[in-house]
Order: structure tokens, then sequence, then C-alpha cells
């Protein structure tokens, strides 16, 4: 387990002291014929069923990740700078803005802001780099290029760049000195060893200045007709295409042998043009990894940036896998500053960082990591650079116990101003045992800067008692994303022995937070209380969303588990399974779904159809990448050809390629009209064209979807979609037949389409209670509270806000609602410092731009004008917002 681990006070002796046979009713026998169950891991949940202090929740970790204080401020001066700087500087400052949304968790942002990196690359260094970092992010998709290309679509935009023609041939001149050759024979030969090639002498000596003087300058050598070249180096072959090149300026096909000795050959004698083509030359030959390494060393030795970029381009495509390759770690490790920038250019700091990147990603402890980091930090120019490089370098060092150098690296990085890292700084006093100073460390960063949630939390770690719990709950207030704080006072009740709080509190979490480790503690719980149904939900959700998953600190594997606790519950039907989806669907309760779609894809059920489902419920639990694992394995366990296109199109869909996806869909519909096909193409229609006259087309394809067989569940989405599309033609009558078909089978959320019906035909009374009767209903209800918050009396409507940020604190409405009210009674502080407490911890788009909007009002223009260049940051193209930012920025004096 992750996150968990035993009490001190549970011993080794004490596991083998417990009886198994009162926890689970498990035979011996059976246990002992899998290779893949171990005592042990029985024992160590049995220990945990019986121990008193049940579980102690493990420190949060030090997140090697760029957390400023205000993020809003470094977004906003990013921004600025990217309206004014040069454009070869434009790469580093998207690059910046892509490890701040990094920090924050923004996947999508921190996408779109790698990808500007790339699009505004100026050299060929930065396209290399930031198109292998945006396909090693892509890893995993192959699916969607063969999709693509099935479409007759490419889909290469990161593919492998035609190097030399992205690095422009210098012109060089030779020297023009002139000397007296008029008795000077007008061939040369060059022996070397037993054979002589014939050279014309100026063709020769315009190669370089070096050849010149020795050919034709006051030497006694210069009259020489035959020059000995036998310790140079260069072979016949070699030489006769340099007198080749001399004559004509382009190097013959030649092999990599005797191009290596011209290269060598043209850098002894300093011959640029030679030693440019025969750069482009080898560099054309790289093919392969072993290519790469073999020649990357000759490109830095002999400083052929051409080659060494075509070396290193073949390098990256090939992450993370050429990360297991010694021979590559070691030309990026011990790549000194001259061979990088013969290697990488000015993108020094880029490629280490994409390669520290994936290096953590494969082991944040390695020897390989902690390299690359260095050179990371060897590569930092910028304070900001520093303080990602330190901080980071800091982190890897406190993994491998290096307290140290650890200490050493936090300091710099928060003497740099990167406040986070004062928590590793507190961490590493905790572990010489100076706790108080931990205390005095946090207390000092609370006091001097912007109260964060992070704070808070690490200052609880050092304290106990009521200390302890205030800073957990004052943890909770700033930041209500950090699980920590759950977790800690969900077990501490539970050691207490209140089951129902202790419930109750890592409920709060996973209502809007779908976390692996409060799901693990859940299902402990569920173990202690002998709740093994309820025990059984949480472990196959667990295992829908990560399939290898561990727990207890990693040493048992989650499979297991579950196979030991469904020994304790009711086997069900398939039909039995049904009841329990539908059950679990109509309340709205996704995580039960998820578990009941995981137990039905072990039978012989249709598993395409079942995957989908599983997909569905994913994107809606906002697990994208979970969700599009369902989608290929639905696409995988397909029984048709016609059901297969339908799950391509929704691939295709989803990874924002819709005239593909509606391609597919079509493609499905002329093999065999069905549910899903009709559905497909209605959804992708729908929410694809802005073209009102579309509607009927969308409303006819919903029609015949719904003549096609399908279960009720779907058929309950078809009927609530057609009804929105009713709605938005103003057709209320017959939206109001749609939703109400959808809730006789048990459509749960079609109460909230009814609500708007009745809303819109000025029934604000029976809109309520529509909405009411959803949060009855529905087991997850936050968005049910903030829409019938929309008819309610003012004073009902606070109420209903502050139950949706209660339920779920990422909802934005509730906060601009309150800021709102606040600011038409003159509150304007209170409005200003309720938006800013929700901006803390979720960076959003329309909190900034209320936020702006208010500092405008009281002329705080400096204030909107940081809030509009941070939003724009989120979104660079939005239109309300590109003009609220021209006006303000008018004002500034």
């Amino acid at each position: 387990m992750r996150n968990l681990f035993l009490s001190d006070s549970f011993k080794e002796t004490q596991l083998h002291a417990l009886n198994p046979q009162s926890w689970l009713q498990v035979e011996r026998g059976k246990l002992s014929k899998s290779s893949s169950y171990s005592p042990s891991s029985i024992y160590l949940v049995v220990c945990l069923m019986h121990s008193e202090s049940l579980v102690k929740v493990a420190e949060p970790p030090i997140l090697a990740l760029f957390k400023p204080v205000d993020y809003v401020d470094v977004l906003a001066q990013i921004h600025e700078e990217l309206e004014s700087c040069a454009p070869k500087k434009r790469s580093n400052l998207y690059l910046l803005q892509f490890l701040v949304f990094r920090g924050l968790g923004e996947v999508k942002l921190l996408q779109r802001s790698l990808h500007a990196a790339w699009k505004n690359a100026i050299t060929v260094h930065e396209k290399l780099v930031y198109g292998s970092w945006l396909r090693y992010e892509k890893q995993g998709e192959e699916v969607i290029s063969d999709l693509l290309a099935s479409c007759g679509k490419c889909s290469q935009e990161f593919g492998l760049l035609d190097v030399a023609s992205q690095i422009p041939i210098e012109n060089v001149e030779t020297n023009g000195e002139c000397y007296d050759i008029s008795q000077v024979s007008s061939t040369v030969f060059f022996r070397i060893r037993d054979e002589m090639i014939s050279c014309e002498r100026q063709k020769i000596a315009a190669l370089s200045t070096p050849f010149n003087t020795m050919l034709n300058g006051s030497f006694t050598e210069s009259h020489l007709e035959i020059i000995d070249l036998s310790e140079n180096g260069i072979s016949p072959a070699g030489m006769r295409a340099v007198s080749k090149f001399s004559s004509s300026g382009h190097l013959e096909d030649l092999s990599v042998e005797v191009s290596l000795e011209i290269l060598v050959f043209a850098n002894t004698f300093c011959c640029e043009k030679l030693k440019d083509a025969c750069d482009r030359k080898l560099a054309s030959v790289v093919s392969s990894r072993q290519d790469a390494v073999e020649l990357m060393e000759c490109a830095m030795e002999e400083n052929t940036p051409v080659l060494a970029a075509s070396c290193l381009q073949v390098l990256l495509h090939e992450l993370p896998e050429c990360l297991n390759d010694e021979q590559v770690i070691k030309i990026f490790l011990n790549a000194n500053r001259q061979q990088r920038a013969t290697m990488v250019g000015h993108a020094s700091f880029s490629l280490y960082c994409l390669l520290s990147e994936v290096a953590m990603n494969i082991d944040p402890r390695s020897d390989v990591t902690a390299g690359f980091l260095e050179k990371l930090v060897e590569s930092a120019f910028s304070t900001r650079q520093k303080q990602v490089a330190f901080h980071q370098l800091g982190c890897v060092r406190l993994l491998r116990k290096e307290y140290s150098e650890a200490e050493q690296h936090f300091n710099a990085a928060f003497a740099a101003g990167h406040v986070y890292s004062a928590a590793g700084l507190a961490r590493l006093a905790c572990i010489k045992g100076d706790k108080l100073s931990s205390y005095e460390k946090l207390s000092s960063v609370i006091s001097s800067y912007q109260p964060l949630g992070w704070m808070y939390q690490e200052r609880s770690l050092y304290s106990e008692g009521d200390r302890k719990w205030e800073d957990l709950d004052k943890a909770t207030e700033f930041d209500p994303t950090l699980t920590y704080p759950y977790m800690y006072r969900a077990a501490s009740l539970m050691r207490k022995q209140d089951a129902k709080l202790a419930l109750a509190e890592i409920n709060r979490v996973l209502g809007f937070k779908l976390s692996l480790e409060c799901l693990e503690l859940r299902f402990i719980f569920y173990l202690a209380l002998e709740d093994y149904k309820a025990a059984l939900c949480d472990v196959q959700a667990i295992l829908t969303l990560s399939p290898e998953y561990r727990m207890f600190e990693g040493r048992v594997f989650a499979s297991q588990l579950r196979t030991l606790v469904r020994e304790h519950v009711d086997q069900w039907t398939t039909a039995d399974c049904w009841l329990q989806l539908y059950d679990r669907w109509s309340s709205v309760d996704d995580i039960g779904s998820l578990s009941v779609i995981y137990q039905m894809l072990e039978s012989d059920a249709a598993k395409g159809v079942l995957y989908f489902r599983q997909s569905l419920l994913l994107l809606r639990l906002n697990c994208p990448e979970a969700a599009m694992r369902s989608l290929q394995l639905a696409r995988q366990y397909t029984a048709t050809e016609h059901e297969r296109l339908v799950y391509e199109g929704w691939i295709l869909y989803d990874t924002g390629h819709c005239e593909e996806g509606l391609r597919k869909a079509e493609e499905s519909i002329s093999i065999q009209r069905s549910f899903e096909a009709f559905f497909l193409k209605a959804y992708a229609l729908a929410d694809s064209s802005l073209d009102p006259s579309c509607s009927a087309t969308v409303v006819s394809l919903l029609e015949d979807a719904l003549k096609c067989p399908s279960d009720r569940l779907r058929k309950g989405q078809a009927l609530n979609n057609l009804g929105s599309v009713y709605v938005d033609c103003g057709k209320l009558d017959l939206a109001a037949d749609c939703y109400i078909s959808a809730l006789k089978i048990q459509h749960t959320r079609a109460h909230q389409g009814l609500a708007r019906v009745h809303f819109l035909k000025n029934d604000r009374k029976a809109a309520y209670e529509e909405m009411t009767k959803l949060i009855e209903k529905a087991r997850n209800n936050a968005s049910a509270y903030e829409k019938r918050s929309e008819y309610c009396e003012r004073e009902h409507t606070k109420e209903d806000l502050q139950m949706v940020t209660k339920l779920d604190p990422l909802r934005v409405y509730p906060y601009r609602y309150r800021a709102a009210v606040l600011m038409d009674n003159h509150k304007e502080k209170e409005a200003i410092a309720e938006l800013t407490r929700a901006i803390a911890f979720k960076a959003d788009l329309h909190l900034l731009h209320l936020r702006a909007a208010f500092h405008e009002h009281i002329g705080d223009i400096s204030s909107a004008l940081r809030d509009c260049r941070a939003a724009l940051s989120l979104d660079p193209n939005h239109q309300e917002m590109l003009e609220l930012h021209k006006r303000v920025n008018s004002q500034e004096p």
C-alpha cells in the first residue's frame, strides 16, 4: 500500500500470533496451490483487521514539481514576456508555463503549452526536443495513428525531421592572401602510403587557409609537387573523394568509415565547407539507435552539429526505451558544456528537463535520474529554471536518502525563490531529529507568504493533538483537493472506533476526487467493519483504474485481495449483475457501477459492450486515460465489424478527430443500422456543429437510434439527449415527453432536463421539486444542488451552493455566485476574497475573468491586468477576456 502502513506497535511476531480464520475463512489448501498468494499477505491484512490503531497514514510526498506561491503572478509575468520578447525566447517561456501547469495538475493546459513551445521553436534542436516530448506524452496512442491512417489522414505531426535542411549552410571564405605561384606546378600529388593522388593545386588550396598557405606560401614545401600525407589518418579513397570535392563541391556516396576519415581530415585542416558537406552526408545515414550511439561521440568530438542533431533525433524518438541502453545514458551524462552545445545547441535545459521527467517516471531513485538532474542544474540559467532544477534534484536526493546533498539543493531552490522547497528542508530537519525546527520553518513560511494548503498540511506533520487537527483543517480550507488531511482524519476516527465518521470523512474527498489511495483506505475500513460487499466494490473500482495496483506499501496485488474478499460475497448471476448495474446507474453511483462492470467482465458476456460502458463511466469520473484504455479494449473485444467501427469512432472523437469519428459512424451505419452508430453520429454532430439547422439532423439521428435495439441504460441517455435538443429548439412539450420517457426507464439524470422545461414554462416551483427528486435519488449530487440553486429564492440558493462547495469544492459556479452577490452589496473586498480562495487551488478562466473585472471596477488596474494575463495563459483565444485585457491595458499608467 502506497500511503498506509501498520502502526509501530505491530511487530512481525504479532503477525503470526493472529488466526486468519477469524477474518476470512480461507482454505489453506486452496491458498498453497497458488504461487501468487503468500501467507504473509493474508497475515498482513489480518493484522490490519485486528489492530486497534488500524492504520497509520504515510506522510505526503514532497512533489518534484514547480509550485510557485502565486502561480497567477507567474503566469501573468510569462504572458507579459511573451507579448514583447524576441521570437527565440518564446519556447523557453512556454516550457516554463508548461511546468507551472504541471505543478497545478492541469493536464490539458500543460499539453497545450508544450505544443506552443514546439510550434514556437526557432532552432531544430528545440523542435526535436519538444516534438519528442509531445510524442512521449502521447505514448500508448499508437492506435490513433493507425485509425487516422485508415481514414486517409496523416498523423505524423511529430515525425522525423530533415535535420540537414533545418540547419543552414554557413558561408565560409578561405584566406585571400596572394602568393607568387608562377613557378609552381598547377598539379600537386599527395602520397598516402604506396599511392599517389593527383589534385588541382588551387582547388585544394581553396579548401582552407592552412592548405592555401601550404600550397601557395613562401615555404620550401610550397614548391613541392609531391606531399606526403601518410601520417594524417586519411586513406587513398578518402583523399580521392577530397580531390573530387575540391573540383565539384559535392561529396560522392561513400562508406561511413571513409566519411569519418574525411570529417577528421577536414577538421584538422580547417576545411569548413568540406566539413559541413561531410557532416550532412553522415547525418543522412543515421537511421537506428546503434548508428546514433556510434556516431554521436564523433559528432561531439569533431563539433559537427548536423550529425549530432540527427543522432539526437533518433535517440529521442525512442524514448523511453532508449534509456534502458547504457551507451545512450553515457552520451547524455558525459557530455560537457561544449559537447552539449554541439548536440543540442541552446536547448540544453529543455533537453535535460525532458530526460529528467522520463527518468523519474521510470525510477526516481536511480543514478540516471540524479545524473540528468545534475545536468539540468548545470543547464539552468534563469532564476525560474534554477528553482525548478534545484528543487527536483533535492527531491530525488531526499528519496535516495542523500540528506546532505538534498538539503544543499533545497536551500538553493529556496534561495532562488521557490518557497515550496521549504517543505523539503522541514522534512530533512525532522529526519535529523529537530522537529521543532521543522515546525518553525513552516510557521515562518506561513507568516511570510500568502498562506496555502500545502503549508498547513506540511506543518501538521510536526505537531500533535489539537494543533495538528487545526493545521489539517486549515489545509483543507485553503486547498480542499489535498487528500492527506482527509485520510489522516479518517484513519484517526477509525482508530477511535467511530466508523461512521471515518467513512463520512473519506467519502468527502471521494465525492469529488477519485483517488486510488483514498479508495484503498476505504477498502480497509470496510474490511475492518466486515462489510465485504462494499470492500469488494472498492477493490474492483481500484482494479478498473489501475489493473496492476499494489496495496499495503506495494506488498500485495489488489487482485489478490479481491480474490480473498470475493470468497465472502454471494456470487451474482449475469441477470443479477444487470439488475445491480441498473440500480447503481439510476442512483448515479459511478464507483458502484464501475465495480459491477468489472465483475461482469469475468463472465462470458459481450466484453466489447461492457468495456464501452466502462469507458463512459470513467469519462464521467474524469479519468480520461483509463477511459481510453477501456475504449481500446472495447475495440479489441468487439464481436462485429459495425460495432468495431463505432468504438473506433469514439476513440477518434475523444482524441479531437471529430470528422474522422463521424466518418466511422457513417461506415458502421452502412453495414448495419445500430443504436450506438446513430448515437455516435448524433452526439458528434451536436457537439461539433455551430449551425442551428443541424438540430433537425441530430433529432432524426437520435430517433433512428431509439428505433434500434439497445438496453435501458443507453436508451435513457438517448432520450435525455433528444430532450436537450428539443429544449434548444424551443419544443418544450416534446422535450418533456422525452425526459418523462427516460425517467420511466430509470434514467435519473432526466430530472434535471425536466426541471429545465418546467423553469422555461415559468413554473419555478415544479423545477425546484424536480431537482429535489434528483438530489434524493443521486449518490453523487453536487451538480444537482448546483442546478437546483437556479430555481430557489436567494436564501435557499445560498444554502444549496454552500452544499455544492461542501460536496465538490472544485465546482466554480458557487464561488462566482457568492462573489457576485457580495459585489452587488458593495462588499468588494469580500467578493475578491471569495474568488481568491478558489483561485488558490483551481486554475479557472471564469474565476480569473470575474476577479479581473472586480479589480477594474475598484480601480486596481495592475491587479486587473495581472488576472487578465493569467487568464489568457489558460485560454489565449477567449474573446471576452481579450476585450477586457485590451480595455484594462489601455488604462495602465
